[in-house]
């Protein structure tokens, strides 16, 4: 996945990302995990995105350059991982929902936990983190350049295997097709909705 592929609003990155691979070395070893769920933010022109009323210190490196890790706290309790896309001074990202751990499993499990079945190691965005090891210390890591956490391609996903849906979990433009997941992959998250939330005008 280089630079170019990521230059362009997160909806159309959201779904070529499945399949990419994150990977994070650490002291203690290696984990890489292969993306099987995301979800596209837009930025200003998005109510559930953080960039939504503008630019903070929050959200800072959600308005670029693209291939960088916007890492935030949700609800006070887990760190959660977005890759930004698009351009420069447009802020746009793409949540990291779920994943296949391919190295370091051992490792992996470790962080979240003895006895968490493989498909749950990275199913939902805060264990994702977890089990990848991803704090708000590699918040505005460049992913295409070498760091300790970097971004891969994978093997192709057909498109046949891309499924489209509502965002989960969110109250606001929670209708919007912006969820993309693998069909049938028992890593995926389960939808749910929100029960703050209201219909909203479609994307």
């Amino acid at each position: 996945m280089n630079i170019v592929d990521l230059a362009h609003p997160a909806e159309e990155v959201a779904p070529q990302l499945l399949g990419a691979m994150l990977t994070h070395e650490t002291p203690e070893g290696t984990v890489s995990i292969t993306i099987t769920e995301t979800e596209a933010y837009s930025g200003a022109a998005d109510p559930a995105s953080h960039a939504y009323r503008g630019r903070t210190p929050r959200n800072a490196v959600m308005f670029g350059p693209a291939g960088h890790l916007y890492v935030y706290r949700s609800h006070g309790l887990h760190w959660c991982a977005n890759i930004v896309t698009g351009t420069d001074g447009i802020a746009t990202a793409v949540l990291i929902r779920a994943g296949r751990v391919i190295e370091g499993e051992e490792l992996a499990r470790k962080r979240r936990g003895s006895k968490v079945e493989s498909p749950r190691l990275a199913r939902g965005p805060g264990n994702f983190c977890q089990a990848l090891g991803i704090t708000s210390e590699h918040n505005g890591t460049d992913l295409l350049t070498g760091a300790s956490v970097t971004l891969s391609e994978g093997e192709p996903v057909p498109a046949a295997l891309i499924r489209v849906g509502p965002r989960v979990g969110v109250s606001k433009a929670h209708d919007w097709q912006h969820r993309f997941y693998l069909a049938g992959d028992p890593t995926v998250s389960a939808y749910r909705l929100s029960p703050r939330a209201k219909p909203s005008a479609g994307a």
